[in-house]
């Protein structure tokens, strides 16, 4: 009767299969992957933390750049007639380039 499984199994003697074994050495390894992956996104979490403290400590500085791009932009252009005036500026220059050009041809 030793050589019927059901009396093995009930006996606690039961072998595991093969199927078994590798199921639980699989089981296994997919463990300890999740591990590794929960460990490493601890580790990201960390680091970003750590970014965003960073960022956060350049708040105030990038706070004054602003203040002070926009004392810059009312003083330099008033209501952005500089930018309007500069493009035909450049316009005017590739203008007379290509003319030059064309002449020297």
């Amino acid at each position: 009767m030793a050589s019927n499984p059901r009396s093995a199994s009930a006996m606690g003697a039961h072998e595991k299969t093969y199927f078994e074994q590798q199921r639980e050495a699989l089981i296994g390894d997919i463990a300890m992957s999740f591990e590794h992956v929960l460990a490493n996104i601890n580790k990201l979490n960390r680091s970003l933390e750590a970014v965003i403290a960073v960022g956060n400590e350049f708040s105030s500085v990038e706070a004054l750049w602003s203040q002070f791009e926009n004392v810059m932009d009312k003083d330099g252009h008033g209501d952005g007639d500089g930018d309007g005036e500069t493009a035909k500026q450049g316009e005017q220059q590739s203008e007379q380039q290509e003319g030059d050009r064309r002449e020297e041809a």
